[in-house]
């Protein structure tokens, strides 16, 4: 199944609801699954961003019409990027 990195930022209103309620992170991820797009991997950091996360989708359109359902709660800005396992990339250029 496709894999992608997904870095996000939270809004201001999204750092409001974090604060208040931090189980709202997993709750998203449930969210997520019911769309199709499991989070593998998750991460809080430090920089530009917010969290970075590894997640699988069966394809571009189920990952960018969750990202889209996100994106429209007004709490969060995510930009997604299709990443490939390297020994596949070597394999593709063997």
């Amino acid at each position: 199944m496709p894999k992608y990195v997904v870095i996000s930022t939270l809004t201001d209103e999204g750092a409001k609801t974090l604060k208040s309620r931090p189980s709202r992170v997993k709750e998203v991820n449930q969210e997520l699954e019911n769309m199709g797009v499991k989070v593998l991997e998750q991460y809080a950091v430090l920089g530009s961003f917010d969290f970075l996360n590894i997640v699988e989708a069966p394809d571009d359109a189920t990952i960018a019409k969750a990202m889209v359902e996100l994106a429209s709660r007004g709490t969060i800005r995510t930009q997604t990027m299709p990443i490939i396992p390297i020994d596949e990339f070597l394999e593709k250029l063997g």
